[in-house]
C-alpha cells in the first residue's frame, strides 16, 4: 500500500530543506567575507571563526572523506525510509529525523565540493574552547537529542498507558 506524502512524517521534509539551505547559505557567507582561521569576536563568549574540517564531529576521523560521505548518504537514505514509515502525528520524531538528514546533507555537500567540512561557530570561555562547528552540526545534535528525548517520552507514556490498562482490569474483575 503506497502512502501519501501528507499521512506520513514525509511532509517534514521541507525542514531538511531549510536545514540544508540555511547550512549551505551560511558557509557560502562565511568563505566568501574570511579568510582561513580569521576570527571576530561578537560576545565575550563567541566569534565566528573560520576553520576547516577535514574529518567528522570535533576533527575526528580526519582523512576519512568518503568513508564519512558515504555514512552520510546512508543515514539520509535509512532516516528518509523512516521518515515514510513515520505516522503523521508523531511530529517530534519526524522534526528530528529531518533535522539529521538536512544537517547531514549539508556537511555531506561540503566534503564532496570541497573535501573538507566549513566551520565556524566558535564558543570559548577565557582559555576553554569548544570545538568549533556550524549550522549543519547543529541540526544533527538537535535531532539527536530530541530522539533520545522522544524515546523517553514514549517509554513513559507506555508505561503509563500499561499501567492504567492493569488498573483498570483490577476494577473490573472487583
Amino acid at each position: 500500500m503506497v502512502k501519501s506524502i501528507s499521512s506520513t512524517g514525509l511532509r517534514w521534509l521541507w525542514l531538511a530543506a531549510l536545514v540544508f539551505a540555511l547550512d549551505i547559505g551560511s558557509k557560502y557567507w562565511i568563505i566568501t567575507t574570511f579568510q582561513q582561521y580569521e576570527s571576530v569576536n561578537l560576545l565575550p563568549f563567541f566569534s565566528f571563526t573560520y576553520v576547516h574540517n577535514i574529518g567528522a564531529a570535533f576533527s575526528s576521523f580526519e582523512g576519512y572523506r568518503w568513508l564519512l560521505s558515504g555514512i552520510a548518504i546512508i543515514v539520509s537514505i535509512l532516516l528518509t525510509v523512516m521518515l515514510y514509515r513515520t505516522p503523521k502525528n508523531d511530529k517530534i520524531t519526524a522534526i528530528s529525523f529531518a533535522l539529521i538528514i538536512g544537517g547531514a546533507l549539508g556537511n555531506l555537500a561540503d566534503r564532496l565540493y570541497h573535501g573538507y567540512v566549513i566551520d565556524f561557530l566558535h564558543f570559548f570561555i577565557k582559555n576553554w574552547s569548544y570545538p568549533i562547528f556550524n549550522l549543519a552540526d547543529t541540526a544533527i545534535c538537535i535531532g539527536a537529542g530530541l530522539i533520545i528525548l522522544s524515546s523517553f517520552w514514549h517509554s513513559n507514556h507506555s508505561n503509563g498507558v500499561d499501567k492504567q490498562m492493569k488498573t483498570d482490569k483490577k476494577n473490573v474483575s472487583k
